[in-house]
């Protein structure tokens, strides 16, 4: 059996150890326009700010790695069609200074070509010191302009653009981020729980700009201001830190089906042609809740689906379920979890909600060491728990895992108030903050008692 896969990312690199690992015999080729292999995306932030000491420490496996189980990576390759109708995928390398054009037939392909920064059409985009975070070159090129430095300015408040922009703040920055949406945090957090975040990164001396989108980047030769709105930001530094759009261009040339954002799979990962799989950033998955489709670009997204691809062309039943999109994050001292929908996305949805909102504590009162909590459950009309959102200084990423098994079973805020929680006063409180929440919530339940 030949397996080739394209793309070398977290989806594609498990879909072709897995494979491995369920077929000693088969023929494993991954081709990847990356010099570097098995790295996390996420981690670049604190590289740059100094947690994580090196961009050499966050490369979690070498080509000589894949090279003896058995996988051959071909590194720094540019794949420019598959042709599906002869099981051929044909790329292009560089060898001795010169492009050679080469193909390889499949028995089965894997397309993860993931998703690619989206850079929004605006003026000066081009100049010196305007840098996109996505790869960890992007990460070494940022770290060595910002040696020489003073000001940044960071375009897009998600979590990347929020961490990078902490982080720089950290190296020794004044950092501006700015938002087009009125709020940070837009895609996982409500407006409430957002300034909660908002006020912290204030605190700690990095400038936030919302309600406008970047109009103009200006210099002579290298960036000089950014305008944003009404304002011109002096800065040294532009990171475009305004999302990813999936990479769906090879998968149109190989006649697979394209959905509304990326490439339609059906639970096995499988594409409208039945030897093509699709994994990753690259693909639409199903909202667990909605039962739309939607993306899905987490880490653990693509892992578990390039486990599901692998299964199933190793002849091993096995189906990716709906997604929850569970995220987490930490910015400085605080971190910032959800899962579920947001109030805001229930009401885009057409979905009735109430919420239980809270301000609790992590550990007893009278014990060292106590930080604050805050919970947001959101519920529909019946009490099931349609979505969470966590902010605090620890323990937020195993409460958000506790809540998305809640929410993947259909808990109820009555049945959460009646679930058992651990108690101890170094570690918890006696009445766990979610049965707080879910108190909350229930009380503002029509015909709804609380016993």
């Amino acid at each position: 059996m030949k397996v080739v896969v394209i793309g070398s990312g977290a989806a594609g690199l498990t879909a072709a150890s897995n494979i491995r690992k369920y077929d000693e015999k088969a023929e494993i080729t991954v081709i990847t326009r990356e010099e570097y292999l098995a790295y996390s995306p996420c981690a670049i932030p604190y590289v740059l700010g100094g947690e994580i000491k090196s961009f050499e420490s966050i490369i979690m496996h070498e080509p000589e790695d894949y090279k003896k189980k058995g996988i051959n990576v071909v590194r720094e390759a540019e794949v420019y069609d598959i042709v599906s109708h002869e099981n051929k995928v044909e790329y292009r390398v560089k060898e001795e200074e010169k492009e050679i054009n080469k193909s390889v037939q499949y028995d089965y392909l894997i397309i993860a070509t993931g998703g690619a920064p989206f850079i929004p059409p605006v003026e000066g985009i081009n100049l010196k010191g305007v840098f996109k975070v996505r790869t960890i070159e992007d990460g070494m090129k940022i770290r060595k302009w910002a040696e020489n430095i003073k000001n940044a300015v960071v375009i897009g408040a998600g979590a990347i653009g929020l961490e990078t922009g902490y982080e720089l703040k950290k190296f020794g920055l004044d950092v501006v981020v700015t938002e087009m949406l009125p709020q940070i945090f837009p895609r996982s957090l409500d407006p409430d729980m957002a300034l909660i975040v908002q006020k912290y990164l204030e605190g700690q001396g990095v400038k936030i700009v919302l309600g406008n989108p970047v109009g103009k980047i200006l210099g002579e030769e290298k960036v000089e201001t950014a305008v944003v709105g009404d304002e011109t930001l002096k800065t040294d530094m532009v990171i475009m830190a305004t999302g990813v759009r999936p990479q769906v261009k090879l998968a149109d040339k190989a006649g697979c089906k394209l959905g509304r954002w990326a490439v339609e799979v059906n639970e096995k990962m499988q594409t409208s042609i039945p030897n093509i799989y699709a994994v990753g950033d690259c693909v639409e998955v199903v909202d667990a809740i909605t039962g739309q489709n939607t993306l899905s670009p987490f880490g653990t997204t693509a892992v578990r689906q390039g486990k599901v691809a692998a299964k199933n062309i190793a002849g091993k039943d096995s189906k990716f379920n709906p997604v929850l999109n569970s995220s987490v994050s930490q910015i400085g001292a605080v971190e910032i979890g959800a899962v579920g929908l947001t109030e805001t996305a229930a009401n885009l949805n057409g979905i009735e909600v109430v919420t239980g909102k809270i301000k609790a504590l992590t550990r007893a009162r009278y014990y060292p060491g106590c930080k604050p909590i805050y919970i947001k459950l959101i519920c529909n009309s019946e009490g099931r728990i349609l979505g969470c959102q966590i902010i605090a200084k620890e323990t937020v990423a195993e409460r958000v895992d506790t809540m998305a098994i809640a929410i993947s079973k259909g808990v109820t805020c009555n049945e959460l108030i009646g679930m058992e929680f651990s108690y101890a006063p170094p570690l918890s409180m006696v009445v766990d903050p979610f049965v707080q929440a879910a108190e909350d919530a229930c009380e503002k339940l029509k015909n709804n008692t609380i016993e």
